[in-house]
């Protein structure tokens, strides 16, 4: 029987880590027989930026896009390739407005999650265009800044309707700190946000298909420690809402491969990021955590392409609203309902099944590369690109320990199931 070739594109900007990581489980992977006896061979490229007409046909079957959220000559590409030629990509070209926040806040404000009281403002500076003195003139009102703070209650937090990485946030204690963030915001448009004071615990839930993984943030830490290696830190329950939470967002948004930041205070979870398309997967981030994501990446690549999943563009935002227009349905109802819904679009019950058959070897083919000299050349060469010379063995051995301790847990987990 002749084997269907798949060719996975990467989409990306400066990455060398985990492209490397994902090709090479992909290779030592190898052939893949689906339910239907059918063979699956796969390849993986980078994809090149360079014109294209909009009749040309794609070679790629899948796409993982890393760039298109600043670069708008792939973006197009990517809408091109989606309403053209059923290339299915990870995350929809067509709601990365949302990854601007405003809409991500308005969408899950309209669900009923417990968003923080959040405030749009005007620039601060005008932005160029020559239009912008007559608009203004006309149509921008004046407003009390100090009025609109005291309103939402101190502390708060000033951070760009567009924001990533952290880039332009600020805490807000006073008046005096109130303005002169303001003033530095310049032409970026901001947002005023309650801060959640004295919460228990920062949470990052990292989603890939319908997988997730709910890890520990430290976001007051360098970025080498940030993400903590602690398996209990939730309750049950809270752990279940903040699950919920991170799969609501991207079924809704027709997201793949996103992040989500909650605050825990006590029985409370208030969702205060999770609009960011193009997650954190470097290994000096995510240390410990990274074969999981490598391996969750290639599992719903590989099972969206044998079992032909269908591209979703179309929200169906009404099935949505429909939950959270229920006056009768309580907030956990409503949650469970909302988990339904994702659990429909990602297939879940389906991912599981096929996983466990179609791919069971693949937890030992990637427990044996991170254990070997491939994966430490990866190591290696990655700490070298990020660090100074002065800190390569320092960082080398942090990060030998962490994966150690991966290894070690993953050895342990095998055994038992």
């Amino acid at each position: 029987m002749t084997a269907t070739r798949h060719l996975i594109g990467l989409l990306l900007g400066t990455e060398e880590d985990w492209p490397r990581a994902f090709d090479e489980i992909l290779r030592r992977l190898g052939p893949v027989r689906g339910p239907d006896g059918a063979l699956h061979e796969f390849d993986c490229e980078r994809i090149s930026i360079e014109p294209f007409s909009l009749r040309d046909r794609p070679r790629y079957d899948l796409v993982v896009d890393r760039l298109a959220y600043w670069y708008y000559h792939p973006r197009e590409w990517l809408k091109k390739v989606a309403l053209m030629d059923n290339v299915y990509l990870l995350n929809s070209p067509f709601t990365f407005q949302s990854m601007e926040k405003h809409a991500a806040y308005c969408a899950m404000m309209r669900l009923g999650l417990k968003v923080p009281e959040t405030v749009l403002v005007p620039f601060k500076h005008p932005v160029d265009n020559s239009r912008y003195a007559y608009t203004s003139a006309r149509y921008n009102r004046a407003f009390d800044l100090d009025a609109i703070a005291e309103q939402i209650g101190y502390p708060l937090y000033m951070k760009p309707y567009d924001g990533g990485a952290w880039r332009g946030v600020s805490r807000i204690g006073n008046p005096a700190e109130l303005h002169a963030a303001y003033d530095q915001s310049g032409e970026m448009l901001m947002h005023l946000q309650k801060a959640i004071e004295d919460y228990d615990v920062f949470a990052r839930s990292l989603s890939i298909g319908a997988e997730t993984m709910v890890m520990r943030f430290q976001p007051e830490q360098p970025m080498h420690l940030r993400y903590a290696v602690d398996h209990d830190f939730l309750s049950a329950s809270t752990g279940a809402e903040v699950l919920t939470i991170g799969r609501l967002v991207n079924a809704f948004f027709r997201w793949e491969f996103n992040s989500c930041e909650t605050l825990v205070a006590g029985d409370q979870v208030y969702p205060i990021d999770y609009a960011n398309a193009c997650p954190d997967v470097a290994l000096t981030s995510l240390h410990y955590y990274f074969p999981w994501a490598m391996k969750a990446l290639v599992k719903w690549s590989v099972f969206a392409l044998v079992t032909r999943r269908r591209p979703r563009l179309d929200l169906e935002t009404s099935r949505f609203f429909e939950i959270a227009d229920d006056a009768a349905a309580s907030y956990g109802q409503k949650l469970a309902a909302y988990a339904g819904l994702a659990d429909s679009y990602f297939e879940t019950e389906r991912y599981q099944d096929f996983t466990a058959t179609t791919l069971a070897r693949l937890d030992e083919v990637v427990l044996d590369w991170v254990s070997g000299p491939a994966f430490d050349g990866l190591l290696i060469d990655t700490v070298r690109s990020v660090y100074p010379a002065s800190e390569h063995d320092k960082f080398i051995a942090h990060f030998r320990g962490l994966l150690g301790l991966w290894i070690t847990d993953e050895s342990t987990r095998l055994r038992a199931a």
